[in-house]
């Protein structure tokens, strides 16, 4: 029996053992009946930070965190039970509508086909063209930044002058060579770009420089720019098809992910019915 007895308490002090509480986290902080535990403030310090700006910044955490709870617990007291329900509706629908639009954003990212076709693209915009009109004035042009004094500016200026795709290239291998340059002049390009590229053309002087089929030099004290404007399109006109083309795309792209969310709407209402997970009682 004595022996029974003490198996039995070794086995309890091994039970004991066995079952006692894991060590609580170290507090740093107490609000009442909240903790601020260590682990919740031991990545705040960035490496290398010395102990007096690290000292500041987890003081500056911990006062934080104190004066949130403090007027947290004084919100509880003070506002009325008719207000913390609602306050609590509004945490309640938050959840819900974060959590949806989480779901429906990820079904949406892995199901929607996002490669739009260039046909399907043009069909669109020829059957919308009127939606799409400019905002403001749209060019095409190029231009060459660079020393008036440069050893090969006849070279150069002749060669801007140039149509030639030789001409260009040749142009292209001594960019290095100017202060800025824009060589493509097919694409259309916001007016507001050129005010910044080219900043000796403002606003009120706009018609002297920007007209289609203008070419000219414009020389300042140790500078000369070399402009060559192919097209202008004013305001309220139809925005070229290759302007908004990404805009186009973008448009397309979100109708289908407007369509993919309604029928995900429809499946999973539907499914619930077939499943009687959704009844509306009469």
């Amino acid at each position: 029996m004595k022996k029974a007895v003490l198996f039995l308490l070794a086995g309890l002090a091994v039970s004991c053992n066995y079952f006692q509480k894991e060590a609580k986290p170290h507090a740093v902080a107490r609000v009442n009946d909240s903790y601020l535990y260590e682990e919740e403030i031991n990545k705040l310090v960035p490496a290398g930070t010395s102990k007096e700006d690290s000292l500041a910044i987890v003081k500056s955490y911990i006062d934080r965190w104190a004066t949130q709870k403090l007027l947290y617990n004084a919100a509880e007291l003070n506002l009325g039970a008719e207000k913390q329900e609602e306050f609590n509706e509004l945490v309640r629908q938050y959840k819900i509508d974060l959590y949806t639009k989480a779901y429906i954003e990820e079904l949406v990212k892995r199901s929607v086909d996002t490669v739009v076709a260039d046909a399907e693209l043009k069909a669109y915009y020829d059957a919308n063209k009127e939606n799409f009109r400019t905002t403001g004035t749209l060019v095409k042009l190029k231009y060459i930044h660079l020393l008036k004094d440069h050893p090969k500016f006849a070279s150069i200026k002749e060669k801007f002058s140039s149509n030639k795709k030789t001409d260009i290239k040749a142009l292209s291998d001594i960019a290095i060579q100017f202060k800025s340059y824009a060589f493509n002049d097919t694409t259309w390009v916001d007016m507001n770009q050129v005010y910044r590229k080219l900043p000796f053309i403002t606003p009120e002087n706009r018609d002297t420089y920007i007209s289609s089929n203008m070419s000219y030099q414009y020389p300042d004290s140790t500078d000369v720019y070399l402009v060559k404007v192919s097209k202008v399109l004013g305001k309220n006109e139809i925005s070229p098809y290759e302007y908004i083309r990404p805009t186009l795309e973008q448009l397309i792209i979100n109708g289908r992910k407007f369509e993919l969310i309604k029928k995900f709407e429809k499946d999973i209402t539907d499914d619930a019915i077939k499943n009687k997970d959704y009844e509306i009682y009469k």
